[in-house]
Parts: C-alpha cells; sequence; structure tokens
C-alpha cells in the first residue's frame, strides 16, 4: 500500500440497508475508502476488473452467481486482490467451500464492527482470517480428536496453530502467548510435521 494511501473496498450485498450500514462505518475508519458497491456476482467480477479494489466484502448468497462461484472466477481475473466472506452461515461446510475457493476471511454477519475492521485488516497484511465463533468451535474440536488420539497435538500445540490458521503472524502469537518467536516456529513445525502438512496454506485448510 502506497504511504497514507487508505485501503481500497468493494462493497457486494444484494441487501441495501447491509451496504448502507457497511458503506458508513468504513467512511468513519480512516483506513479505508469504499470504492464501489454491487448487489450480483456478476457485477462484483466487471467492477473489480475496472476498479481493483484491495478488498471485496462480499457475501455468499447473492443473486445469479453466489460468492463461492464468485470468489473462484475473482482469483483468476484479481489475483492481488483480498476476499472477505461476510455471512450469516456459521457451518463448516461453508466455510471450506470459501477457504478452498480463494476467500482469505470469514466473518459471520453477528460479529462485531471491531471484528470486521480487525479482519480486513489481517487479509491486507497478507493473513488469514476466520471468526472467532467458528475459530473456537474448530479449536474445541482439535481438542476432542485430541482426546481421542486422533490428532497428536499438545494443548499448547492446537493454540498456536488455531491462531496461526486466524492470521496472527508468529510474532503476535509470541506476544500473545508470552513466549519466545522461536519456541513459536517449533510448535508450528512440530504440529505440521505431526499432522502431515506442508505449509501455512495447508494449516489454515485442515
Amino acid at each position: 500500500m502506497e504511504a497514507n494511501r487508505p485501503i481500497r473496498v468493494l462493497i457486494a450485498d444484494d441487501h441495501g440497508i447491509l451496504r448502507e450500514a457497511l458503506r458508513r462505518y468504513l467512511q468513519q475508519q480512516p483506513e479505508f475508502e469504499v470504492v464501489g458497491e454491487a448487489t450480483t456476482g456478476a457485477e462484483v467480477l466487471e467492477k473489480s476488473k475496472s476498479i481493483n479494489p484491495d478488498i471485496v466484502i462480499m457475501d455468499i448468497s447473492m443473486p445469479t452467481m453466489n460468492g463461492i462461484q464468485c470468489a473462484e472466477l475473482m482469483r483468476k481475473q484479481n489475483p492481488d486482490t483480498r476476499i472477505l466472506a461476510l455471512t450469516s452461515y456459521d457451518d463448516d461446510e461453508h466455510l471450506k467451500e470459501c477457504l478452498l475457493a480463494g476467500v482469505n476471511a470469514y466473518v459471520l454477519k453477528k460479529s462485531f464492527s471491531e471484528d470486521l475492521k480487525l479482519a480486513l485488516l489481517t487479509v491486507f497484511r497478507g493473513g488469514t482470517y476466520i471468526d472467532a465463533a467458528i475459530n473456537n468451535r474448530l479449536l474445541s474440536l482439535l481438542r476432542q480428536k485430541q482426546s481421542t488420539n486422533e490428532t497428536p497435538l499438545s494443548e499448547r500445540e492446537i493454540q498456536v496453530i488455531c491462531m496461526i490458521a486466524k492470521g496472527l503472524s508468529l510474532k503476535d502469537v509470541s506476544t500473545e502467548l508470552k513466549i519466545s518467536v522461536k519456541t513459536v516456529e517449533t510448535y508450528k513445525a512440530r504440529s505440521l510435521e505431526k499432522l502431515n502438512l506442508r505449509s501455512r496454506a495447508e494449516l489454515v485448510k485442515y
């Protein structure tokens, strides 16, 4: 991002009241600039091609083309544009489909505006963000697997990989857990080895 330039955001949702609420909120934040709005997946692709926004906030359920289909095409048309899915679906299947389609953030509509802002900043910096409500459930599922020996991870390893999957940097994780960055790197490497994963992207999908 150029010095002092706000993050350019395109809002895509077929509900006018929600688009207006999002626009008003973002206009109050100096970090962001709303550069366009869309009501369908096809319109998202058209406007993204001409506007080239930094981030698209996109609903999953839209007419003519849903957000997941749109995200798959966006990855080819605008590979540098980050995609934030803003949805009411809090099930694991929709999350999985979005991540496989190339979505960078998954935020529930019932979340607070501060969560949306954090998600936008996280994906703009290259991270991946998963809504805390879903992230906590996934953490619980990992702990259940651990108790049945399906996942040979320690409690600390589970904490570390969930925070990394949520988009936190190694430094942020070390600060949050009050351990060194080197220790975080060790936990991450050990977890990837135990789970037979090779990259952070595979960890996020896992």
